[in-house]
């Protein structure tokens, strides 16, 4: 297979000439996802472009993490196709995940090691050099908020510090692409800051996030471009203000997805003036 980046120009002999690197950082085309008679994810096509924050949102059960599991070699799509940068993640899964650092939601972890220890299997996992994986292990860890508690036990971890030391597992590597499932959920708000800084400096220099939330607020003030899930397919996606057509990322969502504002009954719940 020809490498696209060192083409050969058929104008020029044999000597290769340097392509653009691609534009899109994932591309998703026709992914389709079933379990049983219920279709998780329905021929779902997007385009996230490199250097992007991109925000991926929908209600419970939208197929936004099957969705993330497939695009990322953790699950198996029924049919469509994944490409990270270029290359195809059920083609070359070793290549296409060596630039593709995950947080997924509910994975079991090795939380029998220490923080430390987790971070710095992860990296020696990537095939990087010790020494390379120690001294970037400290620098997470710190960043983080983490460095007392590198010689924690991971299972000892409250939901938030686990969630940070997933985080440090995925950036050991520096990769290019980072997909984040639900990445401030149990986070304090300081620690939550300090991953947002860390996420918009490796996009600001030419890495790629995406992650899902539920939180409209979080997503509007944070992502640059944006994708509305509802029942295994993308309804509206595109740059965040062209999303939102002049209204609220959370209104432009209800008027996508529908479903009912307002509460009947319960009037039980309600104080009585008497």
């Amino acid at each position: 297979m020809v490498d696209p980046q060192t083409a050969p120009d058929p104008d020029a002999g044999s000597s290769p000439v340097t392509t653009r690197a691609p534009e899109v950082a994932l591309l998703l085309r026709g992914l389709t996802k079933r379990f049983g008679d219920t279709t998780a994810v329905d021929r779902l096509d997007l385009d996230v472009p490199r250097g992007s924050f991109y925000g991926l949102v929908g209600p419970n059960g939208a197929g936004k993490t099957t969705t993330l599991s497939m695009a990322t070699g953790l699950l198996r799509p029924d049919a469509g196709t994944a490409h990270v940068l270029g290359v195809d993640v059920w083609d070359d899964p070793v290549a296409a995940k060596a630039q593709i650092g995950i947080l997924p939601d509910g994975l079991r972890l090795f939380d029998r090691l220490t923080g430390q220890q987790l971070v710095t299997y992860a990296g020696l996992l990537r095939g990087m050099d010790r020494e390379l994986v120690a001294g970037r292990t400290a620098e997470l860890l710190a960043a983080l908020g983490l460095t007392d508690a590198g010689d924690k036990l991971v299972i000892d971890y409250s939901a938030g510090m686990t969630k940070k030391i997933t985080l440090a597992c995925a950036l050991v590597h520096a990769p290019r692409l980072l997909v984040l499932d639900e990445p401030f959920e149990a986070v304090d708000p300081v620690s939550a800051r300090t991953i947002r800084g860390i996420l918009e400096d490796f996009a600001a220099n030419g890495g790629t996030v995406v992650l899902s939330s539920h939180v409209m607020d979080l997503v509007e003030r944070i992502c640059t471009d944006v994708a509305i899930i509802a029942a295994g397919v993308v309804r509206a996606a595109g740059p965040l203000g062209e999303v939102r057509a002049g209204a609220s990322l959370e209104d432009r969502f209800l008027d996508l997805v529908g479903g009912r504002t307002t509460v009947e009954g319960l009037a039980w719940l309600r104080t009585s003036s008497d």
